[in-house]
């Protein structure tokens, strides 16, 4: 007997494609009853970076930087929900309930989706992959494989289209 998916942990980098991949989530959770949390990892600095930032920044003001970052990133997140509703969902406004939470968090993006997985009990995956660099033609890129590489629960990659689909919010500029 194969294990009921009851939440999926669908993983977003925001770029303009990537709420076609969320069009996959909403079909699969309908389709198995289930629930999705949403998830965006803000990629932790190199240490260059970060020693840049505490050169020219004290610590209040760096700490103010992040909040705002994260802030803008869930306007960014309840923004496009509204309007996938808008133009997905008119016929079936309910199916918006299923989404459980919006996760936002600072780290390794393949190590925090699968601490994020655990941690939130989702029984799958859903993420779409560019498959950037050298793996371009494997449509996987590294973030991709370093989760599949570790992950024991099911994934679903969805390849995103190079150019612009239907589902891309360029209409709303960089939010």
């Amino acid at each position: 007997m194969m294990p009921e998916i009851q939440k999926i942990l669908y993983t977003t980098d925001l770029s303009e494609n990537s709420t076609y991949a969320f069009r996959y989530a909403m079909s699969f959770a309908k389709k198995h009853d289930a629930k999705i949390i949403i998830l965006h990892v803000l990629e932790e600095l190199s240490s260059t970076a970060q020693a840049m930032l505490q050169h020219y920044f004290d610590e209040e003001q760096q700490k103010s930087f992040s909040e705002k970052k994260i802030a803008d990133t869930m306007y960014r997140i309840h923004k496009r929900m509204k309007i996938f509703c808008d133009r997905e969902l008119k016929d079936d406004p309910e199916s918006m309930d299923r989404i459980e939470s919006i996760e936002i968090c600072k780290g390794y993006p393949a190590n925090e989706i699968l601490k994020k997985m655990d941690e939130l009990e989702c029984d799958a995956i859903l993420m779409g992959t560019h498959g950037k660099g050298i793996i371009r033609d494997t449509d996987l890129g590294s973030m991709t494989q370093k989760v599949l590489r570790r992950v024991r629960k099911p994934v679903f990659l969805i390849p995103l289209p190079k150019g612009e689909t239907d589902l891309t919010f360029h209409d709303l500029g960089r939010i």
